[in-house]
């Protein structure tokens, strides 16, 4: 395990918290990640990127638990982890937001938000119908963290909005939200600024660098934006047609001539 060490900004950025040890998934014929290998230290924003196809939102799946890899191990916390659900994984501290959004358009944001709380509610259904005792004092609680991320994330005047009403950038931020109150201690992002324009960008990295380091929240973001990549992110592992074949620094990723190939589409001999 590797030694903490402090960044430029002055966030603390500690040892190996989950590893990804020779991971090969496959559907069918088709092979959409090919023996690849990296690891997350705790406190950082660590991003993967790769062209469209390369296997990257695959890659999340297999370290939400979505996804169970043919060969290869993923390791959490020192440990081997075993085939789980993702409610499991949830439980374990690893929360995720999606490419394409999952809400529940008909439900207020509130009610979106409160979703998040699902593996902190321990009362039975009997206690919840009748709301009484343990059942109240959870759901006060949860309200309460509910309330903390929405003033967080600065969506007060939305809270009682039907999400089916409001416009995509915002939607991005419920999810935001809903994973934020899972208390995650590794949040997943894939894609979280698609399809923003860049006042909405701002915002949301603005956001993920606030969680990170007020929360101090362990963050894996897939992202296309390369000026996005490069700024908010502490390490950049690099896939392409499901394989590594780039991880460092932004520096060393961006000075990396196969991934530049990758990028534009030419060899440079």
């Amino acid at each position: 395990m590797l030694d903490q060490t402090v960044t430029a900004d002055g966030r603390t950025i500690g040892g190996v918290v989950m590893e990804m040890r020779n991971i090969t998934l496959r559907f069918g014929g088709v092979i959409a990640i090919k023996d690849i290998s990296f690891d997350v230290r705790e406190g950082e924003i660590r991003a993967i990127i790769g062209p469209n196809g390369a296997g990257k939102s695959s890659m999340l799946n297999v370290m939400s638990g979505f996804y169970h890899p043919q060969e290869g191990e993923v390791w959490f916390r020192g440990e081997k982890r075993r085939p789980m659900r993702p409610y499991q994984i949830a439980r374990q501290g690893i929360a995720r937001t999606f490419q394409n959004i999952a809400l529940f358009d008909g439900m207020s944001v509130l009610d979106n938000i409160m979703t998040g709380r699902l593996n902190h509610m321990k009362s039975n259904f009997l206690e919840q119908a009748i709301w009484w005792g343990k059942a109240e004092r959870e759901e006060v609680a949860n309200r309460a963290k509910a309330e903390e991320v929405i003033d967080f994330l600065e969506i007060q005047s939305i809270r009682k909005t039907p999400v089916g009403r409001l416009p995509y950038g915002l939607k991005k931020r419920v999810e935001l939200a809903r994973a934020l109150v899972a208390e995650p201690k590794i949040l997943l992002l894939d894609e979280p600024m698609a399809g923003m324009n860049v006042e909405e960008k701002e915002d949301m990295c603005r956001f993920i660098l606030d969680v990170n380091d007020e929360f101090g929240t362990t963050i894996v973001l897939i992202e296309h934006d390369m000026g996005v990549v490069m700024d908010l992110s502490d390490r950049v592992v690099v896939m392409d047609y499901g394989k590594k074949i780039g991880d460092g620094v932004p520096d060393e990723v961006r000075a990396n001539q196969e991934v530049i190939d990758a990028y534009l589409g030419v060899s440079h001999d």
